[in-house]
């Protein structure tokens, strides 16, 4: 019975991507999104989405990311090296790997995925990333 929910990968996304990092391509500075974006390549720095724009950002399995990432949706296959800010959803595919807290509004994680960090809620209704924020340095300086 558990063998078949543990090979039962996360439903696939039917998200339109309309900017797409490739696996040969550096990005070195901040990004700010107004539309989704999917990351196959290497983006060194944070990137941020406005609240008015529902975007989703994506980290293809071959995708590495070394900053925060602050977005409506935040879906992971590939590497990523700083917090994670997702007011809907976040996703973990297997084989992910995350060094950083994680703040959501809903989570799915896949058998295989690795985490290292915090992994906090965000509050229904508040101020989510200021809300996580808090949280987060409470619970770095209670260790």
């Amino acid at each position: 019975m558990f063998e078949k929910l543990r090979d039962k990968p996360l439903a696939s996304s039917q998200e339109r991507f309309e900017t797409l990092i490739g696996r040969t391509t550096q990005i070195y500075g901040r990004l700010v999104l107004l539309d989704s974006v999917r990351i196959d390549g290497k983006v060194v720095g944070n990137i941020e989405t406005t609240k008015e724009h529902k975007v989703t950002v994506a980290i293809g399995a071959s995708g590495e990311v070394s900053g925060d990432v602050t977005a409506h949706r935040v879906m992971v296959a590939g590497k990523v090296e700083g917090n994670i800010y997702a007011s809907e959803r976040v996703e973990f595919h297997k084989d992910s790997v995350v060094h950083g807290d994680i703040s959501y509004g809903s989570i799915a994680v896949e058998h295989g995925a690795r985490l290292l960090g915090l992994v906090i809620q965000n509050p229904a209704g508040g101020n989510a990333s200021t809300e996580a924020n808090t949280a987060i340095r409470q619970a770095q300086t209670n260790k």
